[in-house]
């Protein structure tokens, strides 16, 4: 017997299925979702972390793609601007490659679609003058600055379950779909926890969020068939020390007609992406093959006044992008756009093929359009004008606000306390409580990491293990020790018992 009963069902734990999960129930619906993983575990946290435009989908023609994109990423920044905030872009002119007049042709019209904007527009730099002199090969003399948004990815996917859940979602975590039924008026969906037995539950409305594997959830109930294609495509990115001084990040132009990044990560380092490679399984773990590697090394090898070898690498991370699948011959041209498919052939399930960080919210909001005949109690859109949790605070006000926590814990060192707030924004006081000196929050785990923001994470944010702490909600990782992180790993270990009881608590509040 199906013991609860929803409106909408979201299967998938990433960015489009949070957002979606957060529209509905904002709407007045009654929403679960569930996550195989922890959320943002596979595409969602694998990105380039940008909220952007694309500005080279603008050689594609998919100008309208870019520029939802851009109206987006000014809606993003007022949301979140604890964790997205503006970047810098620096596009050097290659002589080998486009010419200097398309490039700016380019920049002018990305300006253009991007309408009234917080970000400052394009313009022509120097490369022999600060802050960019020296950094380069000398042969680059000239370029273009612009500019678009850093975003802590799995962050922003975590902030939507949060809100979804506070305001009445039910976030299974770690709960994968293992059965689905449907007849004329409902879906019945088995979900089986990591830690316990099998259970049902029914739903008017099911949504197909699942990412990678959209098509091994369509295959459950039989309809893979009339759906449309996905194209899997390997991103890999590489993390090596800091390679230049100062907060702009670098655009480079490859003779493939492929870009990559080089952008300022973590204080210490340069995360480096992306490539590009087609997959045939969701369950792609690989890690980035040497081939990428030297691909990688090789383009950064050409611009920079340095080289970079292999052997330089601290970190690597890859994810399977879901792409729809538009007969594009070339794995770097698929288009980013997103398809929605509704079939009403029974209950009704709405597939998710497509998508990326920067228009999520748009996606949602689509989706709940595309399913209002269908609840015609639902309420208006509302995610537009409305802060992530954490978020309830003026872009530009930043440095303001961070100096008020610090007035109001002025035990923090000045690293950490921007870290905090950086992370949880007006949500820090949460996380320290009453405390007055550092002491008060516990255990000190290394690199700024207290219990005190563990049990946090516990309690309100899903995790439950060290590698949802460490590389994801943060990425202190990098700046542990070996010995460093394993204690993390221990702690959760010592603390399963009460871990699992408050993840329990959160997942059906």
């Amino acid at each position: 017997m199906a013991s609860i009963s929803y409106d909408l069902f979201v299967i998938g734990g990433g960015i489009n299925g949070c957002g979606i999960a957060r529209d509905a129930v904002g709407r007045g619906l009654k929403v679960g979702l569930c996550e195989k993983d922890d959320l943002a575990a596979h595409t969602s946290s694998a990105s380039t972390k940008l909220i952007h435009g694309g500005l080279r989908y603008l050689e594609q023609y998919e100008f309208g793609l870019v520029r939802k994109s851009l109206l987006e990423r000014e809606v993003l920044l007022h949301a979140a601007p604890h964790i997205i905030w503006p970047l810098t872009f620096v596009l050097p002119h290659h002589r080998g490659l486009r010419p200097a007049w398309m490039l700016r042709a380019g920049l002018k019209l990305y300006d253009l679609l991007g309408g009234r904007s917080s970000l400052p527009r394009s313009r022509a730099v120097n490369l022999d003058q600060e802050p960019f002199a020296g950094q380069l090969d000398p042969q680059f003399k000239r370029g273009f600055a612009y500019s678009d948004c850093w975003v802590e990815d799995a962050r922003l996917v975590v902030l939507n379950a949060i809100d979804a859940r506070e305001r009445g979602a039910d976030i299974l975590t770690r709960t994968r779909c293992t059965g689905l039924e449907r007849d004329d008026k409902c879906w019945r969906i088995e979900l089986t926890p990591a830690d316990g037995e099998p259970f049902v539950v029914e739903s008017r409305v099911l949504v197909n969020a699942a990412g990678p594997w959209v098509g091994e959830i369509a295959r459950r109930y039989g309809e893979d068939e009339k759906l449309p294609g996905v194209r899997l495509v390997k991103g890999s990115h590489i993390v090596v020390p800091k390679l230049y001084e100062g907060e702009h990040a670098w655009l480079f132009q490859n003779d493939d007609g492929r870009v990559v990044f080089a952008i300022p990560y973590e204080g210490d380092y340069t995360l480096i992406g992306t490539t590009e490679v087609q997959t045939g399984s969701p369950e792609d773990d690989s890690p980035i093959s040497d081939d990428e590697e030297a691909y990688l090394c090789r383009l950064i090898g050409q611009y920079f006044n340095c080289r970079l070898s292999p052997e330089q690498i601290i970190w690597r991370y890859s994810g399977v992008r879901p792409l729809y699948d538009d007969n594009t011959h070339s794995a770097s041209k698929v288009t980013r756009d997103y398809v929605l498919e509704l079939d009403t052939a029974g209950a009704p399930v709405l597939s998710v093929y497509g998508g990326k960080l920067t228009t999520y919210r748009k996606l949602a909001e689509q989706v709940l359009a595309r399913l209002e005949p269908l609840a015609p109690a639902m309420g208006p859109a509302w995610t537009d004008q409305a802060a992530l949790p954490g978020g309830e605070f003026a872009f530009d006000a930043f440095e303001h606000e961070l100096q008020r926590i610090q007035a109001r814990y002025p035990f923090l060192p000045a690293e950490l306390a921007r870290r905090l707030f950086r992370a949880y924004g007006t949500r820090i006081e949460r996380v320290l409580g009453n405390a007055e000196t550092l002491d008060d929050l516990g255990r000190d785990f290394g690199a700024g990491l207290f219990e005190a923001e563990l049990r946090y994470l516990v309690a309100q944010e899903f995790a439950s293990g060290a590698e949802d702490v460490l590389w994801r909600r943060s990425k202190l990782g990098l700046h542990m020790t070996a010995d460093q992180r394993q204690q993390v790993a221990d702690w959760f270990a010592a603390d399963s018992v009460e871990t699992s009881s408050h993840a329990t608590t959160d997942a059906s509040a």
